[in-house]
């Protein structure tokens, strides 16, 4: 073997330039230590999060979600204040089009609407009537149970009509990719430094510690913290790490589609287009810039999950059968839309945790932490995500038990703290998880 090089020394090293790492960057950057973000892609965000359909939402099946949420949501709507700099390359939008909720069975809207209000965040019930006059595009009908187009039952007309609730404030970021990269750019500006194309191939330790990270090419960084923000390679990075013993709570990598197609004109970002939530067919669904609506699953029932050993492997291109389960369910939900000759999206890996809540935690190598199994859910949450784990390194390198007594985090903005024993890798499967990207 070669011997390695000293590629230099960070008081910390971020592995994955992605949303979540670069904005793990930012808030280690402004804690005044000197980061190293690694990634083997060419640029920040070039990974899953590129592939995110970036929806900002609050309705989480759990305070902690609902809270992380909705303190984020702040942030994107002040997200050159919250950034501290302006990316010459341009700034990532929030548009502020709404979320429709449509009831579905095994869907707790009360506990949900609970959570909501408890939290602060504004919603409206909405009956039949309501959805047809706010949302023109929506066809209010019951289709439970979601089917694939090829069961004889899923051309049936509807059992009845819906209900639903709206979040006013909620929305979508117009371009995922650029909002990690104007996090990349926030963190450069506090001294953080960004290395493409390199991959990490091994944990050094001393002891019980982190020591510092191998490069595929000899090289070295020393340091006494990382911060596994891998994205789907998260499971691949803590084997390296030697860290999955004492986890409760795994992760691994899941193929997903998400599809777009010409937008009907009445669901438009400037003509009554929201974000929509369909438990009730399988699917979500958005408005895009251009008069695009960005369609993908839910993860029904009926729909197979394509689990990932090796995300050097997964095809990134989408497939005729998954387009068809998700546009033609869009169609019986959107009825004027026309429905193209041939699929037009792409595919990408989520970082699925077991019960599709994040892990943002320490491990029982000191020095090593995580933020990973985001589960499809977590773009939204990116800004408070980087705090999160400002607030772990910061506790648990002067000493703090967070196993023991859980690190809190206050959000000032919405006046909650959010409790990071909740997304503790020791944690038990939490019964209150949806089990899905909805988290």
């Amino acid at each position: 073997m070669e011997p390695m090089s000293d590629a230099g020394t960070a008081d910390a090293v971020v592995i994955g330039a992605g949303v979540i790492g670069s904005a793990v960057a930012l808030e280690l950057a402004r804690a005044g230590g000197s980061v190293v973000v690694v990634d083997k892609g060419p640029a920040a965000g070039a990974g899953s999060t590129s592939s995110s359909s970036a929806v900002i939402r609050y309705t989480y099946s759990t305070w902690d979600g609902v809270v992380a949420a909705w303190e984020s949501h702040f942030l994107w709507e002040a997200w050159a204040h919250h950034l501290g700099v302006v990316d010459p390359d341009g700034m990532a939008r929030f548009f502020k089009v709404g979320m429709v909720i449509l009831e579905m069975p095994g869907l707790d809207m009360g506990r949900i609407r609970g959570l909501l209000a408890r939290a602060g965040v504004p919603f409206e019930d909405w009956d039949a009537a309501a959805i047809r006059a706010r949302v023109p595009a929506l066809d209010a009908g019951r289709f439970w149970p979601p089917r694939l187009p090829n069961d004889a039952e899923f051309w049936a007309d509807p059992a009845g009509e819906l209900s639903a609730f709206f979040t006013p404030d909620a929305g979508f970021v117009d371009d995922p990719q650029l909002a990690a990269h104007n996090l990349m750019v926030a963190a450069k500006a506090q001294g953080a430094e960004f290395r493409f194309r390199q991959r990490v191939v091994a944990i050094e330790t001393a002891g019980d510690r982190v020591s510092g990270v191998a490069l595929e090419g000899g090289e070295h960084i020393a340091t006494p913290v990382v911060v596994n923000a891998a994205g789907p390679y998260s499971a691949t990075v803590n084997e390296l790490a030697g860290v999955l013993a004492d986890f409760n709570v795994r992760t691994r990598a899941l193929r997903q589609e998400v599809h777009a197609v010409e937008a009907p004109p009445s669901f438009t970002v400037d003509d009554r287009g929201a974000v929509v939530a369909d438990g009730d067919l399988g699917t979500y669904f958005r408005p895009h810039p251009g008069g695009t609506v960005i369609v993908g699953g839910v993860e029904a029932e009926c729909d197979p999950l394509i689990w990932i050993d090796d995300p050097d492997t997964a095809d990134d291109q989408p497939t005729v059968d998954v387009w068809e389960a998700q546009v033609f369910r869009l169609a019986r939900r959107l009825p004027e839309l026309k429905v193209p000759p041939q699929p037009r999206g792409l595919a990408a890996l989520y970082d699925v945790s077991d019960d599709w809540i994040p892990i943002y935690d320490r491990t029982a190598l000191d020095g090593f932490y995580v933020a990973i199994g985001t589960s499809g859910n977590q773009f939204k949450n990116a800004p408070m995500a980087g705090r999160f784990i400002a607030a772990l390194v910061d506790g648990c390198e002067n000493g703090h038990d967070h196993d023991r007594t859980p690190v809190q985090v206050a959000c000032p903005h919405s006046g909650h703290t959010v409790d990071l024993g909740h997304y503790s890798r020791l944690r038990a499967h939490n019964p209150d998880s949806s089990n899905s990207v909805w988290g």
